[in-house]
């Protein structure tokens, strides 16, 4: 399939993976010539920031993709300096630094804790991607946030912070290519 340009490493978690296993699946991708980019998402870095080995920033410093790590973080209480330094590392080598967050009802629902994430995550190099509204998982209905909810989460959240620390909310509908942005519904107000 020559018209895809980028991989995704998911579900589990790819950095589970020992640096060998990541380097074999790196030059296995880079021999592609139409693979440009590959996206890493992962929780790894923010509960065992080690997990970011000099090995590993090494690797991907010399990749020829374009290396993106989507952090999963879902509050600012999560990061701390080990998170930091680890991120720093990575940017040094050269990866994109991107956040998605999922909204959970008693964890970050309002707009001064994502505020607060948004800010903590652009002092650590990353940059607030997606928030996603929770899928309606069995044993999960607790910590649901209606997109009525979400959207008027939203809609403060802009004046908190700038527009650039402003993720996307979105959902993920199964057999859609890719997630689906809630409409904030601005010119209504």
């Amino acid at each position: 399939h020559p018209e895809l340009d980028e991989m995704i490493f998911s579900g589990g978690d790819p950095l589970m993976a020992k640096d060998h296993e990541l380097d074999w699946l790196l030059t296995q991708l880079e021999a592609i010539p139409h693979i440009k980019r590959l996206r890493i998402h992962s929780r790894l870095p923010i509960v065992i920031p080690a997990r970011i080995t000099d090995a590993l920033v090494e690797r991907f410093s010399h990749s020829t993709l374009q290396i993106l790590l989507v952090n999963h973080i879902n509050h600012a209480n999560e990061i701390d300096e080990t998170f930091r330094q680890a991120m720093a590392k990575l940017r040094r080598a050269g990866v994109t630094l991107l956040n998605q967050s999922v909204l959970l009802r008693g964890v970050n629902d309002n707009a001064q804790t994502l505020a607060n994430l948004s800010n903590a995550l652009f002092d650590a190099g990353v940059m607030p991607y997606y928030l996603h509204v929770l899928d309606k998982v069995q044993g999960a209905a607790h910590f649901m946030v209606s997109d009525d909810e979400a959207r008027q989460i939203m809609r403060e959240l802009l004046t908190l912070v700038s527009g650039y620390l402003v993720p996307k909310l979105a959902r993920e509908i199964g057999g859609e290519p890719s997630k689906t942005p809630l409409d904030l519904q601005l010119r209504q107000q």
